[in-house]
């Protein structure tokens, strides 16, 4: 099973809070792991608002920055190109989503037409969720509320 985490599934690994577990039992289900690069910018501002509206300490968000951090080589990054940033350009238009939502649903349907065989997008974000059921990833978790 090939699984494209957006940040909003990503951080659930390094920061205990809702759906933690479950991303952790799909991250070892999971044959190979694929996040854009983008997610690494995106990780750490999810860390720094934590510590911001202070949902984290700082020594915690730091731990789980240098967590992530350490962790950024096991998973297979795809990074924009033209090409991508033009099909998340259709995305976003066509899906009514946010600019980094729209290069990570680009970046997962860019994976999965490399890799010949389903991506599946892991999302906490309904809209992205949805945009991903449509067109053609998997999507998961299999509900979001």
């Amino acid at each position: 099973m090939n699984v494209y985490f957006d940040s909003s599934a990503l951080v659930k690994k390094f920061v205990i809070e809702p759906g933690s577990e479950a991303v952790l039992e799909m991250m070892e289900q999971a044959d190979i792991l694929a996040t854009g690069l983008l997610s690494r910018a995106e990780v750490s501002a999810a860390l720094a608002k934590a510590v911001r509206i202070r949902t984290l300490s700082r020594n915690m968000a730091s731990d789980a920055l240098d967590e992530f951090r350490m962790d950024w080589p096991n998973y297979v990054c795809i990074t924009a190109n033209n090409p991508l940033i033009y099909l998340a350009d259709r995305l976003a238009w066509d899906h009514g989503l946010r600019g980094y939502d729209a290069v990570h649903l680009a970046s997962a349907l860019t994976w999965q037409s490399a890799l010949g065989s389903l991506v599946i997008m892991a999302t906490y974000d309904k809209q992205l969720w949805q945009a991903a059921r449509t067109v053609a990833l998997g999507a998961w978790p299999d509900r979001l509320n």
